[in-house]
């Protein structure tokens, strides 16, 4: 049965979050302060914080500079998902990516309908993996952001939660580098 499992040590991630926007500021990112709020709440930090324009090379060399980061477990973005010629969010992650966990955008999908209806065949979110790093993009809204995190985010990112989780197989994320 799904849940968490009280019996064992929560262990905090750090997370670092993006906004991706031409026209946003961080006073005006309602987005990533939903997820700041939700990702301290849950008991992880906030690694880093940065908001970028839409460019497919500066997204991926951000990325990249948190994926080289130790003190960077997963990375998540918000903005430039959609379907628009300056949405490039995705292809920036899927750039940097060594592994894309397919399911992620097909269950943001599931939750996304129970919201807002057809209207989430318009989301392109993703994740995946890169360094040992988790990475994933959410659509720009609050709401999206919420519910992501809400729903599949906050068990994923629990060691506790059971039947398994992203935070448990972390450490064999690089099993591969390993010399034998």
């Amino acid at each position: 049965m799904a849940g968490i499992d009280e019996s064992k040590e929560f262990l905090a991630l750090r997370i670092a979050v993006m906004a991706v926007s031409d026209s946003r500021g961080l006073a005006e990112d309602r987005s990533g302060d939903t997820l700041v709020q939700r990702i301290e709440s849950a008991g992880h930090s906030v690694a880093a914080r940065v908001i970028l324009p839409d460019e497919r090379g500066e997204i991926a060399d951000q990325l990249r500079v948190w994926i080289n980061d130790a003190e960077i477990d997963v990375v998540i973005s918000t903005g430039g998902t959609g379907l628009t010629g300056r949405d490039v969010t995705v292809e920036a992650h899927r750039d940097v990516y060594e592994k894309e966990i397919d399911a992620f955008g097909t269950v943001f999908t599931m939750v996304s309908m129970q919201k807002i209806g057809t209207s989430a065949v318009q989301s392109r979110a993703t994740g995946g993996v890169a360094g040992g790093t988790y990475l994933f993009a959410l659509p720009g809204s609050p709401g999206a952001c919420k519910d992501a995190w809400d729903e599949i985010l906050r068990y994923q990112l629990d060691y506790r939660h059971r039947p398994c989780n992203f935070a448990e197989i972390m450490p064999r994320l690089e099993e591969h580098k390993r010399r034998k």
